[in-house]
């Protein structure tokens, strides 16, 4: 896995071609081996990179060009297909490789446990790290039909990680009782059903500190997202997941990765998913690569 050569494959619009001239890498993690209903995330980068050449390099929200932050697009990682453990190190290596190197890693998955090797990493060198979570389920399963290893235990991995109380959820809408009660019992924040207006209560207790972000592309609605693997009905809409990624863009705080994940395109044949999920990427770029 280098970084040092052109990715020959798709790329999302203007990667910038020399990556040591960048100040962000964009991989991709093409892993579903753990879903628990519909499998296909795997296709989710590639498709997510297809669907970004309808877009402008411009954005009107952000005032900000494509231009203005060159990134990399160092392509999907080689995952090997069915392998969680073997799956979740080349990932944790990966992103390792990406930090050495001063670069804002934003990966695409692939399904949510991708998550959970990627801030293994972030979390050996921001050992002072908060993570927000934008999904619609809970993710704090400690396993899932016996196996631990499963896309509905990453949040509970990273509580036991980074201590819960470092841990903020919004647009939580589906879990187990059992999950719910840890969120209240165990010191981590959660906000069920919204995503914007308590993530703006959420933001000024984190002025000054390092954060990771994850968004499951499943807190939208299935109107507005249908190609996931686990599409939950009364989700936010597009605009209100744009909001917040440019409150996050806004804030007080030093967002050092990102990844966006559970892109499924073969459940949406309009295509809407990925291309709404290529416009978040645009504005995650934009707006929080510094």
């Amino acid at each position: 896995m280098r970084f040092d050569e052109a990715y020959s494959g798709k790329v999302f619009i203007m990667s910038h071609p020399v990556v040591e001239e960048s100040k962000a890498i964009l991989y991709g993690m093409p892993m579903d081996w753990t879903v628990s209903f519909r499998p296909g995330s795997r296709f989710g980068p590639n498709r997510i990179r297809e669907a970004s050449l309808g877009l402008e390099e411009y954005s009107p929200y952000l005032d900000k060009h494509l231009e203005e932050v060159p990134y990399y697009d160092a392509g999907d990682i080689p995952l090997p297909f069915g392998n969680p453990a073997r799956s979740l190190e080349m990932i944790k290596d990966y992103v390792r490789k990406i930090i050495a190197m001063d670069k804002f890693p934003l990966g695409m998955g692939g399904e949510h446990l991708v998550t959970w090797p990627i801030v293994q990493a972030m979390y050996e060198k921001y050992a002072d790290m908060a993570f927000i979570h934008i999904d619609a389920h809970a993710d704090l399963r400690e396993e899932y039909e016996g196996e631990p290893l499963s896309h509905s235990t990453p949040v509970r991995k990273i509580c036991d990680l980074i201590g819960p109380e470092n841990v903020y959820s919004f647009g939580t809408r589906s879990g187990m009782r059992e999950e719910f009660q840890y969120a209240a019992t165990s010191g981590m924040h959660m906000a069920k059903y919204e995503v914007l207006k308590p993530l703006k209560t959420v933001l000024p207790q984190l002025a000054g500190r390092n954060v990771y972000v994850t968004i499951d592309i499943d807190v939208l609605d299935p109107a507005y997202a249908p190609g996931t693997g686990t599409a939950e009905a009364g989700g936010i809409s597009s605009k209100e997941l744009l909001a917040a990624i440019h409150e996050l863009a806004r804030a007080d705080i030093n967002i050092v990765g990102a990844d966006l994940v559970e892109v499924a395109p073969a459940y949406d044949p309009t295509e809407q998913t990925q291309i709404a999920a290529s416009k978040f990427i645009r504005e995650m770029l934009l707006g929080w690569v510094k």
